[in-house]
């Protein structure tokens, strides 16, 4: 009778295979959810940072336009700016309005490859 208590208890001590095999599955998604949301997180403040640092090259050349005194001529223009060691191109777009006295100027940053940020503004006569 001792016999067949020892074998039962023998046989309730470790994991089977399957099991392990599946408790590793489980970890294994775990950690490649926890991996999907760093690697957003990670991108989601990149994109932040680009995004902060094009409203000042863009907010930059607005003000510039704005403070020439003079009505900007319409066409296109371009540039860079440099922000936090990276850089930046600006597009400067002026197009006329139905009131002859103003001006829109469109400033778009791109990062490259990419654009960041589109800001307009509008200039009038001094």
């Amino acid at each position: 009778m001792n016999h067949r208590r020892r074998s039962s208890r023998q046989s309730q001590r470790g994991f089977t295979l399957v099991e392990v095999l599946v408790a590793l599955a489980i970890v294994a998604i775990a950690l490649m959810a926890g991996l999907q949301a760093t690697s957003a997180l990670t991108r989601s403040a990149s994109r932040q940072t680009d995004v902060v640092l094009a409203h000042l090259c863009a907010e930059n050349e607005l003000v510039r336009v704005r403070l020439a005194r003079q009505m900007p001529s319409i066409g296109d223009a371009s540039g860079t700016c440099e922000q936090a060691g990276r850089q930046y191109g600006v597009a400067l777009t002026t197009s006329p309005t139905p009131n002859p006295q103003f001006r829109r100027v469109d400033a778009q940053v791109t990062d490259g490859r990419y654009p960041v940020l589109r800001l307009s503004t509008i200039v009038g006569r001094y």
